[in-house]
């Protein structure tokens, strides 16, 4: 099982849009998927009450950290068919907490909003990460940067870049704003469950995601193929 960790100390970033839109892409490749939620607010379980009955399965499972005598290893159950773990971090994790997360994951996702107040919260987060024991003992944990809701005026942003190079991280994908990502979460769905013709800028955005977590690449062109057949099917029978 791969676990993917989806992580920034600010609110507002778009970790629980990163972390559902992820953990639908297993779905809706048939791949077991489990949806993990740490923050209290379960913005991510709430997604997945959302969705429509019948649909591809994702396995919900709460971490947040419980009440007096709530059994929160009971709810943290990840069945073990699972190939895909996907953590939905809370803002401002830090100290035992991140580091049971940590413990966990084999790649870290990193969203971040380009604006100068977002950057400089996330680089401080990151050098921090770094300096951590597991992430400094030989880890062979994988970590990257997402730019998120970026604005179509300025799809490039030199801060951004700044704080990468001296980071020494690569962008992995940019996620321009959009109101795709919104009716999706009103509605329990993933981009990659939705009408294609609809989504296609927003699948193409973010398939070097999920190529990067799941170590194949080419999966955009076969992405791009199914979503040929599904718009050619739509066609004869209409």
């Amino acid at each position: 099982m791969k676990t993917t960790l989806v992580v920034n100390p600010k609110g507002g970033a778009g970790k629980t849009t990163l972390a559902t839109n992820l953990a639908s892409y297993f779905a809706s490749a048939q791949l077991p998927v489990t949806l993990m939620d740490y923050d209290p607010q379960g913005s991510s379980l709430n997604w997945l009450r959302l969705r429509t009955p019948g649909g591809p399965r994702i396995h919900a499972a709460n971490a947040a950290p419980g009440k007096f005598g709530q059994l929160r290893s009971f709810e943290m159950y990840v069945p073990p068919d699972s190939r895909h773990l996907v953590i939905d971090a809370p803002a401002g994790c830090s100290g035992v907490l991140l580091q049971e997360m940590l413990d966990r994951s084999s790649t870290i996702l990193i969203p971040v909003v380009p604006s100068m107040i977002d950057l400089h919260a996330t680089t401080n987060f990151i050098r921090e990460l770094l300096a951590m024991g597991r992430m400094r003992r030989g880890s062979h944990i994988k970590m990257a940067v997402v730019a998120n809701k970026v604005r179509r005026s300025m799809p490039a942003y030199a801060p951004l870049q700044q704080m990468l190079d001296s980071l020494g991280l690569k962008l992995l994908a940019r996620l321009i704003d959009s109101d795709v990502y919104l009716k999706a979460a009103e509605t329990g769905a993933g981009i990659f469950e939705m009408n294609p013709s609809l989504t296609q800028a927003e699948r193409k955005q973010f398939m070097p995601i999920v190529e990067w977590v799941t170590g194949e690449v080419g999966l955009a062109d076969a992405a791009a193929q199914a979503d040929m057949v599904c718009d050619l099917a739509r066609s004869r029978a209409a």
